[in-house]
């Protein structure tokens, strides 16, 4: 696997997307969303997020502190209390993120792909367990654990838009891993390279954003 094939200053030197990390809170527990063909608020709504809690969101230039996401800072969600939802859209793709995992569901990305759209979830979990699900039409197509990934077996199985994008994601060197093993944040680089969510923290904060709280 190469190099991953990003954009400068959008990643940072662990491999999690710049933006990822800037929304995130220190010890991080949560959740990415992507769907192809449906705009942020019928995302949110699919999600179980009820429209009147639904509303434009300007994030704040920085968390108050680790504990904090910053969608939660922004929306003002203690933290532990609820999850905070921020979602957007680039092209066709629109996404979700969810700072506390609440919204995370095999059914829910399934769901999300039905009437003919594209669908994927990925996870990162506080003890840096990671997934990803991708679904079209109504069928779960992949659904991957970090931990049993083993790309020169895994990649040729896979959907031609889901290989290209780990192909973009690449695999980072780091200590802890021999060469080309898949790092952690992996799946995070493939569900943004999938998507097109290419773009810095600057980029992000200039995009017509929706935040709500759920849970």
């Amino acid at each position: 696997m190469p190099t991953p094939s990003f954009p400068p200053d959008t990643l940072d030197p662990e491999g999690t997307p710049l933006w990822i990390a800037e929304l995130a809170n220190d010890d991080p527990n949560h959740a990415l969303h992507v769907v192809r063909g449906l705009e942020p608020a019928e995302v949110l709504d699919a999600l179980g997020v009820k429209p009147h809690l639904v509303r434009p969101c300007e994030l704040p230039a920085e968390k108050p502190d680790e504990w904090t996401s910053l969608p939660g800072a922004a929306l003002g969600v203690k933290p532990g209390t609820a999850a905070a939802l921020v979602a957007g859209r680039v092209g066709e793709w629109t996404f979700v993120y969810d700072d506390s995992g609440h919204t995370v569901s095999d059914e829910e990305t399934v769901a999300l792909s039905v009437g003919g759209r594209a669908a994927a979830t990925s996870v990162f979990t506080i003890n840096a367990d990671t997934s990803l699900v991708y679904a079209v039409d109504g069928e779960e197509v992949a659904n991957i654990n970090g931990d049993n990934l083993d790309l020169a077996e895994d990649l040729p199985g896979l959907p031609p838009e889901l290989r290209t994008a780990f192909e973009v994601a690449g695999t980072v060197e780091l200590d802890y891993l021999e060469p080309g093993e898949p790092d952690y944040d992996i799946l995070m680089r493939a569900i943004c390279a999938l998507a097109g969510l290419t773009f810095t923290p600057d980029e992000l904060r200039r995009l017509p954003l929706l935040g709500a709280i759920l849970g």
